[in-house]
């Protein structure tokens, strides 16, 4: 009886892990099998490879793009990304936080609007928002003088490219800070807030001393996902003008994966860019909750 106890709940916990099995192990699997061979267009013609061990690998980390380009894009980029999205998400949330139910279900409605708004389609807005003759940007800016009438190309400059990018980025992600923020706000004793007020706190050190604490939950979970999700931007990249060039200085690691697989038919090599940004991901994400436990004395 006890083992069948102890068996229950994996057998109803079967369906689900053999789902999760095929769907993400087993493409992951194939990544790592493809990184450590030599699989190049000729190979996916023969649908043959030959294993060359970690030749991809000493490749990729012997390349200088590596260093200076895809790794300091993707690193950067998600940390201006990761922190400008929790900041405009716990603002909009504050303010949120202070509105009646009627106003706040409205502007949560309309706030929501950006979150459901396909990647494609946002970036695409963007384009147009900065397009270097008819865009809104270029057009307000020559009616105010601080603009040449020819334009200006912000998508050939690296750091405007990632400034839009990143407006793109957080434009897409705040909706769901706010509102995952926001439903932690409303679990707040009132009278935590109500004492500190008493005791001369403003408002910056409630939110610091009274708030914060309590969310820390709340926080680590949209840090780790939006780190994952900025971390692996692809489409918002890829799309923009300049952003699928294979010898751009526009690209990430996850873009430049793809591009080195289906550009340059190299699958070996992409493999292994995919393989490294998994890895960095991984290494990120036990950090910063190792980090959190530790902090909260869990571990």
């Amino acid at each position: 009886m006890r083992r069948r106890r102890a068996l229950l709940p994996w057998v109803l916990l079967a369906p689900a892990l053999t789902v999760i099995g095929l769907l993400l192990l087993f493409p992951l699997g194939r990544i790592v099998w493809l990184s450590f061979r030599e699989y190049e267009l000729r190979n996916l013609v023969s649908g043959e490879s030959d294993f060359i061990g970690f030749a991809n690998y000493a490749a990729l980390l012997t390349d200088p793009y590596l260093w200076r380009i895809a790794m300091v894009n993707t690193v950067v980029f998600a940390a201006v990304a990761v922190f400008t999205t929790i900041v405009v998400g716990t603002l909009v949330a504050l303010l949120l936080a202070t509105l009646r139910p009627v106003p706040r279900v409205i502007v949560v409605s309309c706030v929501m609007v950006a979150w459901a708004m396909p990647a494609v389609s946002g970036t695409y807005v963007w384009i147009w928002i900065f397009d270097v003759d008819n865009g809104v940007v270029a057009q307000a800016l020559t009616s105010l003088g601080l603009l040449d009438p020819s334009g200006y190309n912000w998508f050939a400059d690296r750091l405007f490219f990632y400034a839009v990018v990143t407006l793109n980025i957080v434009h897409g992600g705040f909706p769901f800070v706010a509102v995952t923020v926001l439903a932690g706000l409303l679990t707040v004793p009132k009278e935590l807030h109500e004492a500190a007020r008493i005791d001369g706190a403003g408002a910056w050190k409630r939110f610091w001393h009274v708030t914060f604490p309590v969310l820390r939950p709340v926080f680590a979970v949209v840090t780790v996902l939006s780190t994952i999700w900025d971390f692996k931007v692809f489409a918002q990249i890829y799309l923009m003008p300049g952003g699928d060039v294979g010898g751009s200085r526009m690209l990430n690691l996850g873009v430049w994966s793809y591009v080195r697989s289906f550009g340059h038919n190299d699958y070996g090599l992409g493999a292994a860019i995919a393989v490294l940004l998994t890895l960095l991901l991984l290494v990120i994400t036990v950090f910063y909750l190792r980090a959190l436990f530790r902090e909260d004395g869990i571990g």
